[in-house]
């Protein structure tokens, strides 16, 4: 036995200001325990000490437990939705400047996919990105922009060919024009302030690990976050299923707009 998990979920809340009340125990626990173990230590008390005085140790917790699984258009035909049906309505409603927000975007591919999506109508000028993520080793791989030939398996080769270099036969480097769209920041989505009048926000795959209460506090915040009319993304396994009592109405699959 580590000991108490409780007492550890408090330890780690003073130490990085991370809730971890608000992720589903049972698999969150299962994650931590096995990285413990894994280096052979016998405690929670004993692993938080080290957390404490090795930021090694400290930056891995951090990287293992916002879960990092990104690819490019993942679920294709729901980017298509997007291009085809998402984007004309916001056009049509706020022009072609548009303010975006890519929630827990990981490594990059989301609000990269996104430039790359919106340069087939906009000038890149008028593309600007807001992209953010609780893990700032994850905000400085996004930056660097180098990805592996299995990220870009569902991205269209029009846009390989266009703003991708290939560094060697494994990887690849996106164009800097893409990458001069998107501004980095790091966010909690369960603690931090929310930016304000948003006419896309696109959080996908990352709420299925939070519990219930937490889900509805962060689409609350969404909804606060958009302006009316503005269009939720959420991911595959993510539909609201009580969307009008959140202050949303469907558009279509894993589209929501603020009433």
């Amino acid at each position: 036995m580590l000991g108490s998990y409780e007492a550890f979920k408090e330890s780690i809340f003073r130490l990085t200001s991370i809730d971890l009340n608000s992720y589903k125990e049972r698999q969150m626990k299962r994650r931590i325990d096995s990285l413990i173990t894994k280096h052979g230590i016998t405690s929670y008390k004993s692993y938080v000490d080290i957390l404490k005085s090795e930021k090694v140790f400290f930056n891995e917790f951090i990287n293992y437990i916002t879960i990092n699984v990104s690819e490019f258009y993942r679920n294709p035909e729901q980017w298509r939705v997007l291009e085809e049906e998402v984007l004309p309505f916001i056009f049509e409603r706020y022009g072609k400047k548009l303010k975006i927000w890519s929630a827990a975007c990981s490594t990059g591919d989301e609000p990269y996919s996104l430039v790359m999506l919106l340069s087939k109508y906009l000038p890149q000028s008028y593309i600007k990105i807001l992209a953010t993520d609780i893990d700032r080793l994850v905000i400085e791989k996004a930056k660097i922009g180098i990805y592996n030939q299995k990220s870009l398996k569902d991205l269209p080769s029009e846009y390989i060919n266009k703003f991708f270099t290939q560094v060697n036969d494994k990887a690849f480097q996106i164009s800097d024009d893409i990458k001069a769209c998107v501004e980095f920041r790091q966010h909690d989505l369960l603690r931090d302030p929310y930016p304000e009048d948003c006419d896309l926000i696109v959080c996908r795959n990352v709420l299925i690990y939070f519990t219930d209460e937490a889900k509805n506090r962060i689409y609350s915040n969404f909804k606060s976050a958009l302006k009316k009319d503005g269009i939720l993304f959420v991911g595959s396994t993510e539909q609201m299923l009580q969307a009008s009592q959140l202050g949303f109405r469907t558009f279509k699959s894993f589209f929501y707009v603020k009433q």
